[in-house]
C-alpha cells in the first residue's frame, strides 16, 4: 500500500502534496482572478451596455464562476485533445468589452443585444476551437522571440491595471488616498517577506497570506479611521457621501443566498451577422493571447517552451469553453494572465492544487455566500499582489526572448513590436480616425499589434549568421 506521507513538491506538475497545502495554493489562484472574472460581466450587463434585469445579472454572475471552474479543469486534465494539461486558469475575458459595447449599440441594448452576444460567442468559440487545431502548422511563425514578445506585451498591458487596483480603483472617489496606498503597500511587503524570508506553506502561498492580511488590515482600519468621504457628484453637482473603497462590505455577504442552482440559458440566443463578425475577429485576438499565456506558463513555471500539443490544447479549450459558456449566458472565457504571472512568480505548477481552486470556483457558483466573501475584496488588497504578479509576466517574456541569445535582429523585432504594441495600447486615441474594427483590434491592450509586428518582422528580417571563431 502506498505511503500517504510520500509527498513530493508543489513545484512538480503532477506532484503529490497534502490537501491543506494544495487548498491554500488553489485558493491563491482564485483570489488572483476572482474580481477580474466578474468585472466584464458587471460592466456589460449593467447600465453602460445592455442594462439587464437584476435577476438575470445575478444568474449570469453565478454562472461565470461555475464556467470558469469547469473550463479550468478541462485545461488541467483535458478532454481528448482539448486542454493543455498545464496550470492555466480560465475566466471571463475582458478583451470583449469593447466589442460588446459596439454590438449593444447596434442591437439597441437590453436582452436582445445580450442574446446576440451569446449567439456570436457560440459561433466564435467554435471557430476558435477549429483554429486551435491549425496551430501546429502555424507554429513556425511563433518562435521564442515572437512568443516572448507577446508575453512581454501581455505583462506590460496589465501593469497599469495592477497600479490602478493598488490605488483603490480609479472609478472610486478615494482613488490614490493614503489608506488605499497603505493597504496595497502592506500587502505587497507581506508577500515579499513571506516569499523570501520564510519556508513551507507561508512561502509558497505568500500571495494568499498577503491577501488575508489585507482583509484583516481593512477590518482593523474600519475601527480606527473614517469609513466615508465626501465628493461632488459630476452629474448633479451636489455633495455626496461615499463609503471608502477599502471598507469591507459585509452586507453583501449577509444578503447573499446560501445555495442556488445555476440557470441554463438565462437569455435566449440571437444569431446576427452584425454581432458574429466582430466577435470572430476578437476570437482570433484571444487565440493569440492564449498562445502567449501558454508560453508564459511553460517558461515562467517549467522553464521551457510550450509544445505543439499544449498550444493546440490550450486554444481549443479556450474556444470550446467559450462556446459552452454561451449556453449559460456567460461571456467568452480565456486564459487569465493574472494567474500566468502568479505561476511565474511562485513557480507553483501543481495541477492538483490548482484543480482545488477550480473546484472552489464551481462551489461559488452554487453557494453565493462564498462568492460574496471574495467579491467584496477591496481593490487595494488585490493591487498589492497584482503589481508584482503582472511585472513577473514581463520577466517571463524577457526570458523567452533571450533564451536563444540576443543579436541585432532580436533587438529590432522586440523594440518595434513592443514600441508599437505597448504604445498603441497606452494611447489608443492615435487610431481615432481609423475604422472601428481597427480600433477594437489594435487599440485595446496592444497585445495584437505587438504580436502581428513581431510575426511579420520575424519572417521578413533574415537571421544573422554567427561569426566563426
Amino acid at each position: 500500500m502506498e505511503n500517504k506521507k510520500n509527498y513530493t513538491s508543489p513545484y512538480d506538475l503532477d506532484g503529490k502534496i497534502p490537501f491543506g497545502q494544495a487548498l491554500a495554493l488553489g485558493l491563491q489562484h482564485v483570489l488572483a482572478m476572482f474580481v477580474g472574472n466578474l468585472t466584464p460581466i458587471l460592466l456589460i450587463t449593467g447600465p453602460l451596455y445592455c442594462d439587464l434585469e437584476h435577476g438575470i445579472q445575478i444568474a449570469i454572475i453565478q454562472n461565470a464562476m461555475l464556467i470558469a471552474g469547469l473550463v479550468t479543469l478541462v485545461q488541467l486534465f483535458t478532454i481528448g485533445p482539448v486542454g493543455a494539461k498545464l496550470p492555466i486558469v480560465m475566466g471571463t475575458s475582458s478583451g470583449f468589452i469593447g466589442v460588446a459595447q459596439s454590438i449593444s449599440q447596434i442591437m439597441g441594448g437590453g436582452v436582445l443585444a445580450y442574446g446576440a452576444l451569446m449567439g456570436a460567442s457560440l459561433i466564435g468559440g467554435l471557430f476558435e476551437c477549429v483554429l486551435g487545431f491549425c496551430i501546429k502548422p502555424l507554429r513556425r511563425f511563433f518562435p521564442s522571440v515572437v512568443t516572448g514578445t507577446v508575453v512581454m506585451s501581455i505583462g506590460l498591458s496589465l501593469i497599469a491595471v495592477g497600479i490602478n487596483s493598488f490605488g483603490g480603483g480609479n472609478t472610486n472617489g478615494d482613488f490614490g488616498s493614503l489608506p488605499n496606498l497603505f493597504v496595497g503597500t502592506v500587502v505587497l511587503v507581506v508577500i515579499i517577506l513571506l516569499k523570501h524570508f520564510t519556508k513551507g506553506i507561508t512561502s509558497t502561498a505568500s500571495i494568499l497570506f498577503g491577501i488575508i492580511t489585507g482583509y484583516i488590515l481593512c477590518a482593523v482600519m474600519a475601527l480606527i479611521l473614517p469609513t466615508t468621504y465626501t465628493m461632488i457628484d459630476a452629474k448633479t453637482g451636489e455633495e455626496v457621501i461615499k463609503t471608502c473603497s477599502w471598507v469591507l462590505n459585509w452586507d453583501s455577504v449577509a444578503s447573499a443566498g446560501w445555495f442556488a442552482v445555476p440557470n441554463l440559458m438565462p437569455v435566449h440566443m440571437v444569431f446576427d451577422l452584425r454581432a458574429i463578425l466582430p466577435m470572430i475577429i476578437m476570437f482570433i485576438v484571444t487565440a493569440v493571447e492564449t498562445i502567449g499565456d501558454t508560453a508564459g506558463v511553460t517558461e515562467g513555471g517549467l522553464g521551457r517552451n510550450a509544445t505543439d500539443s499544449e498550444l493546440v490544447g490550450s486554444v481549443t479549450a479556450d474556444g470550446l469553453g467559450s462556446a459552452v459558456a454561451s449556453f449559460f449566458g456567460v461571456l467568452p472565457n480565456t486564459s487569465f494572465s493574472q494567474n500566468v504571472g502568479l505561476v511565474g512568480m511562485t513557480k507553483i505548477v501543481n495541477r492538483y492544487a490548482i484543480s482545488l481552486g477550480a473546484v472552489f470556483l464551481i462551489l461559488c457558483g452554487f453557494f453565493p455566500k462564498l462568492a460574496a466573501l471574495i467579491r467584496m475584496m477591496p481593490q487595494s488588497v488585490l493591487g498589492g499582489a497584482a503589481v508584482m504578479m503582472f511585472a513577473s509576466i514581463v520577466v517571463s517574456g524577457m526570458k523567452l526572448v533571450t533564451q536563444d541569445g540576443v543579436d541585432n535582429r532580436v533587438v529590432t523585432i522586440v523594440s518595434v513590436a513592443i514600441g508599437l504594441g505597448y504604445g498603441l495600447g497606452a494611447n489608443s486615441s492615435v487610431l481615432q480616425f481609423m475604422p472601428q474594427a481597427v480600433q477594437l483590434i489594435f487599440g485595446g491592450s496592444g497585445i495584437v499589434p505587438a504580436a502581428l509586428v513581431a510575426i511579420v518582422l520575424n519572417v521578413v528580417i533574415p537571421k544573422e549568421e554567427k561569426e566563426k571563431k
